[in-house]
């Protein structure tokens, strides 16, 4: 048999096109997501991909971040982010929710309707968590926490811990961050990516078609 010959034979076997297609994993967020003052390499997506592309993951992240969106912003475009090639959905939301001091319920709601249309749709999911300052005081603080755990828990889905945590651990991380205070800079986005790396790996073993 030849060696054009074998490989034809190849694909032809059951399951070996399977094995042959990536898959596609949908990170749908804000600015964090979309990659807010950084350049087109070094936002969130692209060091993602790159990182599991470094960790032998054949897959295409899809950036669905869009700055500025709330949990219904992000709630509006589930249903055209998730084409039929989605295989995987991250979520991170809730951002700017807390900035603007929606109330929590507002947001667990959106986030749980989010969390729906993926089920709905068998899709796997990472939901990332966020933490709110303690400017809108502690049991504003202790109900928009107590969100993640508890939808994640009620639909079986992977938790990511707060999404500044990798920061967070530095102690002072200002130098991590852009000069808004609020959006991390490419470095802090390179730290962020390589924490939540491990959890999308897992979460892809979910999702293999």
């Amino acid at each position: 048999m030849t060696r054009n010959a074998a490989f034809a034979l190849f694909f032809m076997l059951p399951g070996a096109s399977a094995h042959a297609e990536s898959l596609t994993l949908v990170a749908l967020g804000d600015s964090l997501t979309a990659g807010y003052g950084l350049p087109a390499d070094k936002g969130l997506v692209p060091q993602l991909q790159a990182w599991l592309a470094a960790e032998g993951q054949d897959v295409m992240v899809a950036n669905a971040g869009v700055s500025g969106d709330t949990t219904a912003g992000g709630l509006a475009r589930l249903d055209w982010s998730l084409t039929p090639d989605a295989d995987a959905l991250m979520v991170i939301l809730g951002g700017n929710d807390m900035l603007r001091g929606i109330d929590p319920a507002v947001s667990r709601a959106n986030l749980s309707a989010i969390l729906q249309g993926a089920a709905d749709r068998h899709l796997p999911v990472l939901l990332v968590s966020m933490s709110a300052p303690g400017n809108f005081g502690p049991d504003y603080k202790a109900t928009f926490d107590a969100i993640f755990p508890d939808l994640a828990a009620q639909f079986g889905v992977d938790l990511a811990m707060d999404f500044f945590a990798p920061l967070k651990a530095r102690g002072d991380f200002s130098a991590l961050m852009q000069v808004d205070g609020i959006h991390p800079n490419a470095e802090g986005v390179r730290l962020i990516a390589a924490t939540l790396g491990p959890q999308v790996i897992d979460l892809l073993k979910k999702a293999g078609k």
